[in-house]
This record gives structure tokens, sequence and C-alpha cells, in this order.
């Protein structure tokens, strides 16, 4: 499934829908006059920009935008049912994504995942949450040298030990695709991204109750993380302290997040990192700074350098200063254009209407598992 596959809804055909816009051919969105940010009251009339793909369970499939979006999960593989809470054994999570071969994972149950260790995932599979409830906790997901892996509509919460984020991808996988999750309150990282994990996007998950929130690039040793790409779009990260997020060498794409009361700063760009900021809400609290810049080393080069970020029609709210800073004093690395790696994109202006739908429409939710059409 590649780019033919990928399809783009403009949903201002949709009453009450945001007024999604493709890039990067028209020219950066303006706030657009009081009549057409109207936005419907109630959550369940919110139209998502993939609405399309729960009207058959394996349309989720190559639906992703941005550096993840040749992502096809198990498509071409048997249905997998979990249907017990164990950590391990017949029916369970863990048994699924450890088979080699791909699956589309589907849920009979709803509770609460208790993993006593991280769950590995192989590659070619998805792990489709719609149509239950399901909480992991104690550890977290691992995606290890894997490849073709989406995760939808799950909910992380809880993990401990040293070392123990949400979702850990690490190293060598791509083409990976995380969307619907809600994370919050884990030891370490809620998604870290590093040791040349690539082509990955992160949408619409709600992040909350946490510090360090995501990582992208392990530290300064690790030049080879030069290839990560990464794209977030339409994510809450909601009151978490930092890290929304921190970059190391990556390119990355982050476009109508609603980042708001960080608790340090809401991005950081650090050595040669390019961080292309796109009509996001950066709506601050006491901290007031949204771009923070750390100077480090690469172990191959004899000057320490920090990261770049271009803001691109980003909205800054309750006093928030960008904290912008030219792209020759980070090193003269330049900066990234998306429009350099894929076609087109769905951005909107950043609005209340934008605000009100990444608050109400971002991580986990009550949706039906759609039928499997394919069966």
């Amino acid at each position: 499934m590649g780019n033919g596959h990928h399809k783009h809804h403009n949903n201002n055909q949709n009453q009450g829908a945001l007024p999604y816009k493709y890039g990067p051919s028209q020219p950066p969105p303006q706030v657009p006059t009081s009549s057409t940010t109207s936005y419907p009251p109630h959550m369940d009339t919110f139209t998502f920009p993939y609405a399309h793909v729960d009207s058959s369970l394996r349309a989720l499939a190559s639906q992703a935008e941005g550096f993840g979006r040749f992502a096809i999960g198990g498509l071409h593989g048997s249905l997998y049912h979990v249907t017990t809470l164990a950590d391990d054994g017949p029916g369970s999570l863990r048994d699924g994504c450890r088979k080699k071969e791909p699956l589309w994972i589907v849920f009979e149950v709803s509770g609460t995942i208790h993993l006593s260790s991280y769950l590995s995932v192989s590659s070619f599979k998805t792990i489709d949450g719609r149509g239950q409830r399901i909480k992991l906790t104690g550890k977290g997901l691992r995606l290890k040298e894997c490849e073709h892996v989406i995760v939808c509509n799950l909910e992380f919460e809880g993990g401990r030990g040293p070392d123990v984020d949400g979702i850990q991808i690490k190293p060598k996988s791509q083409h990976i695709w995380i969307d619907r999750c809600s994370l919050r309150d884990y030891d370490d990282g809620l998604i870290d991204i590093t040791r040349e994990s690539t082509d990955i996007t992160i949408s619409r998950c709600h992040f909350a109750q946490h510090d360090k929130t995501m990582l992208i690039g392990a530290d300064p040793s690790h030049v080879s993380d030069r290839c990560i790409r990464v794209t977030i779009h339409h994510c809450f990260f909601d009151g978490t302290r930092q890290r929304h997020p921190r970059v190391r060498f990556g390119k990355v794409h982050l476009y109508n997040n609603y980042t708001r009361n960080w608790g340090i700063y809401a991005v950081c760009a650090s050595v040669e990192s390019q961080i292309y900021s796109e009509c996001n809400i950066y709506e601050a609290g006491q901290k007031k700074v949204a771009f923070k810049y750390l100077t480090e080393k690469a172990t191959d080069r004899e000057v320490a350098v920090s990261g770049c970020i271009r803001s691109q029609g980003d909205l800054f709210m309750c006093g928030t200063q960008a904290g912008l800073m030219a792209e020759t004093e980070s090193g003269g690395n330049g900066m990234f254009h998306p429009s350099e790696y894929y076609p087109k994109w769905t951005v909107a202006p950043p609005t209340d209407a934008l605000k009100h739908h990444v608050q109400h429409c971002t991580g986990w939710h009550s949706v039906p598992r759609p039928a499997d059409l394919q069966n």
C-alpha cells in the first residue's frame, strides 16, 4: 500500500467540520473571521480528518499522514483476537505481538493488562483497540528492529521502573503509526524514538500527568540518528512539563497540535535538529517560553551546536513567548520543508475551533470496532 491509497478528505464539505486545507501549495493559513470558526457544541458531531477509515476495519492501513504514511501494519494478515487480559499465554496481547506473521490484532475483552516486562512488537502488526477499552500498565510497548506497526486507540498509564517508557521505538524501526492513544504517568518517557528509528507518525494522541513526554534522538553520541524523521499532528499535550518533543539530530514536522501549561518548555531543539512547527497552538501557564534551544556536540563534530525551529503560522496564547532563534545561530544546518518528503497533509488554522477539536478528539475514545470487510 503506497501513496496511491493515501486519501485526503476536505472536511469543509461537512457541516460543523474544521476547515482543513491541503499543504504546502497554499500560503500559510490565516486566522479566519469568527464566521468561519463556529464549532459544534457536542462531541458526537466533531469530524475527524480520517473519519472515513472507521467504516471498515482495515481501511486504517496506509491512512497516516506525514513520515509514517506508508505504515500498513497487519493489513495482509489474519485477525488475531485477544481474549484474555493475562500478560502472556494463548489469546493474550503478548502472544499475538510476538508472532512473526502479519496480524491485525483486535480485542474481545476490555480492562487493564498489567505488563510485567516490555511487550515487544514484531513487524507487520496492527494493535487495534477500537471497540474495547484496553489500558496497558506496569511496562510499555517496545518496537525493536521492526517495521510496519500501527497502534490505535489504547491507553497507557502507570509504567514503573528505570527507563520505562509507554512506547519505546528503538533501534532501527521504521514505518510506524501511533494514533488515538492516551498516555500518562510513566517513570521515564511516554514515547521515545531513538537509535535510527525513522518514518514515524504520532497523531491525535493525548499526553497528560507526565514530566519528560517525548524524546526524539538518543544522545549526542548517536550520530546515526541523523536519519530520524517524525511527524506529530493533532496531539494534545495537556499540562505535561517538557519534551513536546525534545529533538536531537532528527527532522520533525509538528502541525495542529495543542500544547498548554507546560512546566519547563514546550519544544526543545538540540544538536542539529530541524523542527518545522506549523499552525500549532501554544498556550502558556506560568512558564512563558515555548521554544528552547540546547547546545550539544555530536561526537563526530568539533563544534557544539543547537538545532533549528521554524515557526510557520503558530498561535502563541496567554503571553507565550516563542523564544525563536535564527537558523544561522544553530550551526547553519538549515531547515527542511515537509514538501520535500511528502506531497500533502491536512492542516487547519490555529483557532479556537482547532483548540476544542484537539481537546475533545484526541486519545482513546469509545468507538465501535468496524467490520472486517476483507473476510
